[in-house]
């Protein structure tokens, strides 16, 4: 292979840009995005769902992507949809598992916005799964973890489930 082609010469360049940019969460707080609160009424359940993310596999450092969901029950204070997002997205921005994703995202929902319960479910492609290994593209991983009154209320999970359908 000629190194010095032109499709080749800025390949350095180009992998090292990627890699400042999919790992651009390693060096930043994440649970700033929920720094910000809003009082609000009411105890219904607040759900965002669908959120894309990337990331990738620290065992393998090949990409899994997938949606995440996310509810929370508020205690009198709420955060800017966008801040979920931008919470996924940071943790997701690092060498990381899916178990571990989906635990932070929620750990720091309950540490930052204090709210009276949340639940985080994650579903991806795992690339080391579909394109090396066992070579089963397609196939999906779904996490999920509860958190205060989600964590013994089946009914709350089950409502959970029901909105993501």
């Amino acid at each position: 292979e000629d190194t010095k082609r032109e499709g080749l010469v800025d390949t350095p360049k180009r992998i090292s840009e990627m890699c400042k940019e999919i790992f651009g969460g390693i060096d930043k707080e994440a649970a700033k995005h929920l720094h910000v609160t809003f009082k609000a009424e009411g105890n219904g359940m607040v759900l965002e769902k669908e959120i894309p993310f990337y990331s990738v596999c620290e065992h393998h450092l090949v990409p899994f992507f997938g949606k995440a969901y996310i509810a929370y029950i508020p205690d009198g204070r709420v955060v800017g949809l966008s801040k979920l997002a931008r919470t996924v997205e940071t943790y997701a921005r690092r060498p990381q598992i899916q178990e571990q994703l989906t635990a932070q995202v929620a750990d720091a929902i309950m540490d930052n916005l204090k709210p009276k319960g949340v639940m985080v479910m994650m579903e991806a492609e795992h690339l080391c799964m579909s394109m090396r290994g066992v070579n089963k593209p397609g196939t999906k991983t779904v996490t999920f973890v509860c958190r205060g009154e989600f964590e013994e209320n089946q009914a709350l999970q089950a409502a959970f489930f029901q909105m993501i359908r």
